[in-house]
């Protein structure tokens, strides 16, 4: 009786495989089920403490200036363009700027770029600047160098 005790009758054992092949088959059904962690899931709203792609431009602008500081860098440095200089300001900042491009756009590699110069002000403080740009195959043109400027006279 003492052997059959330990091998435990056969509803036991199927018991205990289907326990076994449960907790088998949720611990495989987790590697593919979602589950939203709202604390490791940010939002539009949030702040971060990332470094502000405008901050290359200078330390102070926010994300909201750097947007439209952007805005006027793309106009200003469009092979298409004029070659004016193109301002942009930030009212609720303060931050303010202005982008005049320098010379003719030019291929490098799969993207435009263009040389320019900058005024920066306001709230960030006065600041000139010369640089390069590039436009890649999106559209979108990012700081590629960037240095204090001074007039020389």
């Amino acid at each position: 009786m003492r052997g059959a005790e330990l091998r435990g009758s056969p509803s036991a054992r199927v018991a205990s495989c289907a326990a076994a092949l449960l907790a088998v088959a949720l611990c495989a059904g987790g590697c593919s089920t979602a589950v939203p962690l709202p604390s490791f899931m940010g939002s539009a709203n949030d702040v971060t403490g990332s470094i502000s792609p405008g901050a290359r431009l200078a330390p102070g602008l926010d994300v909201e200036d750097w947007r439209r500081a952007k805005g006027a860098l793309g106009l200003a440095l469009d092979p298409q363009g004029n070659g004016s200089p193109v301002t942009w300001d930030n009212p609720r900042s303060g931050a303010k700027g202005a982008f005049t491009p320098v010379g003719a756009a030019r291929p490098v590699e799969d993207r435009i770029c263009r040389a320019f110069l900058a005024e920066v002000g306001g709230s960030v403080g006065a600041k000139n600047l010369q640089g390069t740009a590039c436009r890649d195959k999106s559209g979108e043109w990012a700081l590629d160098d960037v240095k204090p400027w001074s007039r020389a006279g």
